[in-house]
């Protein structure tokens, strides 16, 4: 998407999406589009699912703002859930991961400031990207990223998540 000259709406139903359900991403606003400053991606998880294995970014801090359902974010070993109209911060260099804690469908519009990491999402959207610690550390690591899969398993365990 190249960068707007005027008002632009993506309306509702609107904008490119990937995953599946259960797991989808809408990409309301790419970095290309605001000259790199930030992103917006609607994240869709279904009941109990996990959005991504323990990881930490090195350029982008990340805000969640909670549409509708219960978001659970872990931080640097900190649990909190969140509900719709909460606002949560993931500030870069901190281990963090999230999921949906309910029994009903999670939205939540995720901001990234600056923009970039939204083109992991895509790529791991493609036939053949996937979460795998054999691909997605080397993946994780060309957006600034690490990702640590061993921390990541108790939490699928302990909350019963889908992964």
């Amino acid at each position: 998407m190249d960068t707007p000259t005027g008002p632009h709406v993506v309306r509702a139903g609107e904008g490119d999406v990937t995953g599946e359900p259960g797991f989808l991403d809408r990409y309301l606003l790419e970095s290309a589009a605001s000259s790199g400053r930030i992103a917006l991606v609607e994240h869709v998880l279904g009941p109990k699912m996990l959005a991504a294995p323990m990881h930490r970014h090195s350029r982008e801090d990340e805000y969640s703002y909670v549409l509708t359902g219960t978001l659970a974010v872990i931080e640097e070993g900190i649990e909190i859930t969140a509900t719709a109209g909460d606002l949560v911060s993931k500030p870069r260099g901190r281990w963090h991961t999230f999921w949906n804690a309910g029994d009903d469908e999670l939205r939540v519009l995720e901001i990234i400031v600056p923009g970039g990491v939204e083109a992991m999402f895509r790529r791991l959207a493609e036939p053949g990207g996937e979460y795998s610690p054999d691909t997605l550390p080397a993946l994780a690591a060309e957006y600034g990223a690490e990702v640590d899969f061993e921390a990541t398993m108790p939490l699928v365990e302990r909350h019963g998540l889908l992964f």
